[in-house]
């Protein structure tokens, strides 16, 4: 129901909500479910990089999907490999290192396997893309059943599961 701009706007905005909570203590405007691992996460919020990069970022993070777009029998929609795409045509447009390797590396934390979590936590930005995720998870969720559908409870648990493994192993570098 959304186009991509729209939907990087969307995602924009729930991660600025998340974050004006998280920094300023200010009240949710949205429906949001949080992890328990967003209690530990604040000495971590300095590492995201500028409010500037995050809106971009956040919203051509899928700038890349009209170009990588495939349908298959069922006619389902698919967009393989659209975040090394998204990042290519970001890149073509903007000099913005930060937001073009976040874009890069967007779909990381969807994918993300227990097996994986010190990799990612290698990857300078992996609070801003573990946020964003969150962020998106709800920005989506509103347009398939909010967060009482099935869909979101599984993402949510996946996502609540890679977090506090995240924020754990980044405690036990900074020991």
């Amino acid at each position: 129901t959304q186009n991509v701009l729209e939907h990087g706007l969307s995602v924009k905005s729930y991660l600025f909500d998340l974050l004006d909570h998280l920094r300023k203590g200010t009240p949710l405007k949205y429906n949001w479910k949080l992890p328990e691992w967003i209690e530990s996460i604040s000495p971590f919020l300095e590492t995201l990089p500028d409010d500037k990069t995050l809106e971009l970022y956040t919203t051509y993070h899928d700038c890349g999907k009209p170009y990588c777009l495939e349908i298959d029998s069922e006619g389902k929609r698919h967009f393989p490999n659209h975040s090394q795409k998204s990042y290519e045509i970001f890149n073509q447009v903007f000099d913005n290192p930060i937001a073009g390797d976040l874009i890069l590396h967007d779909m990381d934390i969807h994918t993300l396997k227990s097996e994986g979590v010190s990799e990612f936590c290698r990857i300078s930005n992996c609070i801003t893309l573990l946020l964003t995720g969150l962020a998106e998870l709800h920005s989506n969720c509103q347009m398939f059943g909010g967060v009482e559908s099935t869909s979101f409870k599984i993402k949510f648990k996946s996502i609540s599961q890679r977090g506090k493994q995240i924020i754990n192993q980044l405690n036990s570098i900074k020991s």
